[in-house]
């Protein structure tokens, strides 16, 4: 199984959309057919080092997670919606 793992630091102007975000992640559940499982969560401290939301993805392999890359919906829908709001995000991709 493979974790992929990415953080999201919004633009200040943004910080609005976390919820809509949030939701938007979540909305890959079934529709990422390589996507086992999806989870979001929204930072509660705020710290200044802190990011923004937190996306975790289970896929069965690296191939998975390439398919998952290219996928429709999350190329065509989520990822441009992320970029447009995000100032800066952070990835991590290990074997669980």
């Amino acid at each position: 199984m493979i974790r992929h793992v990415v953080c999201f630091r919004f633009k200040e102007s943004e910080k609005a959309a976390l919820g809509a975000a949030k939701e938007l992640l979540l909305s890959m559940n079934g529709r990422v057919p390589t996507a086992k499982k999806i989870a979001v969560h929204l930072d509660e401290l705020r710290s200044p080092r802190s990011f923004d939301l937190m996306l975790e993805v289970w896929l069965d392999d690296f191939a998975a997670l390439e398919e998952y890359q290219r996928d429709a919906y999350h190329a065509g829908t989520v990822k441009p919606f992320m970029h447009e709001k995000g100032e800066t995000s952070i990835s991590m991709d290990f074997t669980e």
